[in-house]
């Protein structure tokens, strides 16, 4: 398994930036991509952007298009997603995940990632 551990969330106004960042341990090795995720409360938790762990290919979720920004760094075994033009309808707990399953393509089904992280609130002020 993978521990992730999230931080970077925040308050921050409409309009603002922030950056989590995702640090991963354990069986790193066996990473094949990594993602955050958002969930509000009593909504699912949904799909903001993902990156393949080996050649970075990335995907994005309407949501965060041209405003999120999904990069890794492979030394520390960290994602980040930069966030920026902020909106308050992105207020949420942003969740880290793993997947450790070879496949063809990123999957954007959350039951399919198998390790999260604890979860970070971002709160988006008007």
């Amino acid at each position: 398994q993978v521990l992730l551990v999230e931080s970077g969330g925040g308050l921050v106004q409409a309009g603002g930036s922030l950056r989590l960042s995702c640090a991963a341990s354990g069986r790193t090795s066996d990473i094949y991509a990594m993602a955050w995720f958002r969930q509000d409360p009593g909504k699912e938790r949904d799909i903001v952007a993902a990156i393949n762990w080996s050649d970075g290919d990335t995907y994005y979720a309407d949501a965060g298009k041209g405003r999120f920004t999904i990069s890794r760094d492979n030394a520390k075994n960290t994602v980040y997603l930069q966030m920026s033009s902020l909106k308050p309808e992105d207020t949420a707990v942003y969740y880290c995940a793993a997947d450790l399953v070879r496949r063809d393509t990123i999957v954007i089904v959350t039951s399919l990632w198998q390790n999260w992280g604890q979860g970070t609130q971002v709160t988006v002020s008007s």
